[in-house]
């Protein structure tokens, strides 16, 4: 058995087509039906606002599989703490044995999610949208940008975050490190106007982003609700937007935004899409949501793809 640290997790494990494809295709093999996937364990941890996740699947023909343990305690940052944390312990899927322990800090948690809200927007956003609004400054709010490079030419970030001088250091962070010209707002409506993709990335417990926010022809990515006291869309969102996708409807139900929700209309899984290899047909003032909770097929792939390089970079045996 391996143990591998959060520094040599980050020296294989990117932003790049590769991790993309990953993703994508882990998610194609879940609208096949090719994944063993069991319902999220949740537990909350109310006395100090945490919460802790644990998630595992198992995709037909892949060499191994992961169970992630992941708590977010949301008062973190006040004490100088990351919200999020977690590790994910590897096995064979063909003996049960652990070949290694991800001891990632909740890093691979970070780039899976990010890279599909990256593949949310390669199958529903309009192929010109450039302009991407984010809710929330914290460090999805950073990566999501990272990941929609990879699949729309970005040039220009709105950001709205409770915490005005948060949005203030996330436009010197972003604009730094990703070339976009970012543009911090005090109002989530104003924020929105020019949106042609908006990514909600915050763990707000009443709705931030409105129906009468969106402009025509966006694309949303809700990705902060994953517990069944969060949620960020008003229900009038899901109810009259033009196409809604979730990566499982059974846990975006529980989880999700979806929760409480009788919708009558269809509500298709993101990977039934990918598997289709056909983006959403979509006429260019149609709005689009898509809801991400986190599923677990996204920890097995991510994990399976990084031990395998990995063991390539650092040597030794999965076994020693």
């Amino acid at each position: 058995m391996q143990l591998y640290h959060r520094q040599q997790i980050e020296s294989v494990a990117t932003f790049n087509p590769h991790s993309l494809s990953v993703i994508e295709n882990a998610f194609s093999a879940l609208g096949r039906g090719e994944v063993t996937m069991p319902p999220v364990l949740s537990m909350a941890i109310h006395e100090h606002n945490g919460e802790v996740d644990v998630k595992t699947a198992h995709i037909k023909g892949a060499e191994r599989f992961a169970i992630k343990v992941s708590p977010g305690f949301f008062d973190n940052p006040s004490i100088g703490l990351p919200s999020l944390n977690g590790l994910m312990v590897v096995f064979s899927a063909s003996t049960g044995l652990v070949e290694a322990v991800l001891f990632d800090e909740g890093y691979l948690t970070d780039l899976r999610t990010a890279l599909a809200g990256a593949l949310s927007a390669k199958y529903c956003a309009r192929d010109d949208a450039n302009i991407v609004t984010v809710l929330g400054a914290g460090t999805q709010a950073r990566l999501q940008v990272s990941a929609l490079k990879l699949v729309r030419e970005i040039d220009t970030v709105h950001v709205w975050a409770r915490d005005n001088a948060q949005a203030r250091h996330y436009k010197v962070e972003v604009e730094a490190e990703l070339g976009v010209r970012v543009i911090p707002h005090q109002d989530v409506a104003q924020a929105c106007q020019q949106a042609d993709i908006i990514v909600t990335t915050t763990p707000a417990k009443q709705p931030i982003l409105h129906w009468q926010d969106i402009p025509k022809g966006a694309h949303v990515t809700a990705m902060g609700s994953d517990s069944a006291e969060k949620r960020e869309l008003d229900p009038h969102i899901l109810h009259n937007a033009d196409w809604v996708l979730v990566d499982r409807r059974a846990q975006s139900e529980v989880l999700g935004e979806l929760k409480g929700l009788a919708l009558s209309r269809c509500v298709e899984e993101l990977g039934k899409t990918v598997a289709s290899g056909r983006p959403t047909a979509r006429s260019d003032e149609a709005i689009t949501v898509c809801d991400l909770t986190g599923t677990g097929v996204q920890d097995t792939a991510i994990a399976n793809a990084t031990v395998a390089k990995l063991l390539a970079t650092y040597g030794g045996s999965p076994h020693t």
